[in-house]
């Protein structure tokens, strides 16, 4: 007893707990969590299933528009589905639509609505086919695609979205009015439950043919709920004022052997077009050719200067100054604006440690493409959150400059870089906004960046101020010359004007060519 009782007793009896605890944690059952909506659903046969429809886009013209900008068939009441703050800023706009099915119950020429195109509808909808844009759907928060012809045997290639419509040499425009669904899904062998692990569709043009209409109880002589259309084997419906169009659609249900944890592959596996190979070869290029100019320009500086301290006769030569001994008393001398130097450090390092953790929720798994506008809105809390570094970071090294004016400081480094990006921002969202786009931020959006910024960045970039001006000054690791050298007169293309644009000519191209 004694011995338990004492020091080297608990040390005898802290393996015991330690197994006792492995073997209590082994026998609990687990429960697993999924992340805010990524949760699988499970579907009977005949349950109700609703597509939702998102923004249109546009690799052209990169400018979203609401699905209703267009005059597509509408249901009664518009309902918005609630957004998080990445979707907003993305410009995501979702909403029901007039698509609905039945689990596992196949459909044909299910005739939706019929419109007549006013010559502004009309042009709308030239506009966007000539920009190429793209409908974006979405049915169990997986996002419909549209199956790429391939070589057969090759992995299949898809498209995100279907085409709005598409143009003929003849400038004649043609709407994609009829959709083909197929909707993959995962059968649970125990039980009657389903998954949906696909949605694809392939878009038609098609001129339907009808006799008396009837809103109510839409029926065309096209096709019939017993015949599937082929695309291509009908008129198509060209786009022109005063035209009727009628919307119609076709559902089918296969079973598949992708398991739900699966079903998000084929959005994340790119075609060849979509990889720009050249691009990516030329900024590498670019790259390693500026490092290695640059390497070698420091080696035979470096090189040539250890090469004369080694040739030095005597102990009165050693001591003279050259090379880079020349500004060794002036190297660590504070810059003429140091306090801007000091701001663009601190928000250097709030970037980085925005960037870091990013990445380290997106390896976790905590960014997955299924949680829609994840990733923007973990950047946007980041960034506010790390103001507390930038306000640290700037704070150290201004004190190491032996700057007095530590509130002037913080408050730079608290609005001037939010306060350049966010009038670009509000600019940027003026001019979207003059153009009707979805991806216009609405008002209730923007006040609330305004919060997070005035109520969450700027405060805790003060706490960092606080914090970096009470830890002592960095010393410097050599004594600068109170008298400042004197700087020899520099050729032309030495000043700093044209170095700048010199010196960004080659990471300018590195990045130029990417976008283009």
């Amino acid at each position: 007893m004694a011995i338990a009782g004492g020091p080297r007793g608990r040390l005898l009896l802290l393996p015991l707990f330690l197994v006792a605890a492995a073997v209590c944690l082994v026998s609990t059952p687990a429960r697993a969590f999924y992340l805010p909506g990524v949760a699988p659903r499970d579907f009977q046969k005949d349950d109700d299933l609703q597509v939702k429809v998102n923004k249109l886009s546009s690799i052209k013209t990169q400018l979203p528009y609401d699905y209703y900008f267009l005059d597509y068939c509408k249901p009664e009441v518009i309902k918005n589905s609630a957004e998080n703050l990445g979707e907003v800023l993305r410009g995501d706009r979702i909403e029901n639509s007039v698509y609905n099915f039945k689990m596992r119950r196949d459909e044909s020429c299910k005739v939706v609505c019929r419109t007549k195109l006013s010559a502004e509808a009309a042009k709308n909808f030239r506009e966007k086919i000539d920009d190429e844009y793209r409908v974006n759907m979405i049915l169990d928060n997986l996002p419909v695609v549209v199956p790429r012809q391939t070589r057969e045997g090759s992995q299949p290639i898809f498209d995100h979205g279907y085409r709005v419509g598409y143009k003929l040499k003849d400038d004649k425009y043609y709407i994609n009015n009829h959709l083909s669904f197929k909707v993959l899904y995962h059968e649970d062998l125990n039980s009657p439950e389903a998954r949906i692990v696909g949605f694809h569709v392939i878009p038609s043009s098609i001129k339907h043919e009808y006799g008396a209409w009837d809103d109510k109880n839409p029926t065309v002589q096209t096709c019939n709920a017993n015949t599937k259309i082929t695309p291509g084997s009908h008129t198509p419906q060209e786009v022109a004022p005063d035209a009727y169009v009628v919307f119609s659609y076709d559902v089918t249900f296969e079973s598949s052997e992708i398991i739900w944890a699966s079903r998000w592959d084929v959005y994340l596996l790119s075609s060849d077009s979509q990889i720009h190979w050249f691009s990516i070869i030329n900024s590498l290029m670019i790259v390693l050719f500026l490092s290695g100019m640059i390497a070698m320009i420091m080696m035979r500086t470096l090189y040539k200067d250890i090469a004369n301290y080694n040739q030095l006769d005597n102990q009165e030569e050693a001591q003279e100054e050259t090379g880079w001994k020349l500004v060794h008393g002036d190297a660590f001398r504070p810059p003429v604006h140091s306090g801007l130097l000091c701001v663009y450090v601190g928000t250097g390092v709030q970037f980085f440690g925005m960037t870091v953790v990013t990445m380290m929720f997106a390896l976790l798994g905590f960014l997955s493409p299924a949680n829609r506008g994840g990733l923007m809105t973990a950047m946007v809390l980041l960034w506010v959150f790390m103001g507390v570094l930038a306000g640290y970071t700037s704070s150290r090294l201004y004190k190491m400059f032996k700057g007095t004016e530590w509130k002037k400081i913080t408050l730079k480094t608290a609005f001037m870089f939010p306060g350049i990006i966010f009038g670009v921002f509000f600019v940027l969202n003026a001019l979207i906004w003059g153009e009707k786009s979805s991806g216009a931020v609405p008002f209730g959006t923007m006040f609330a960046l305004v919060l997070l910024w005035f109520g969450i960045s700027v405060p805790l970039v003060f706490v960092g101020s606080f914090l970096g001006f009470k830890q002592p000054a960095i010393e410097d690791p050599v004594k600068t010359n109170k008298i400042p050298r004197q700087i020899p007169e520099q050729a032309w293309y030495l000043q700093p004007a044209f170095s700048i644009l010199a010196g960004g000519i080659l990471p300018f191209g590195a990045v130029f060519i990417e976008p283009t």
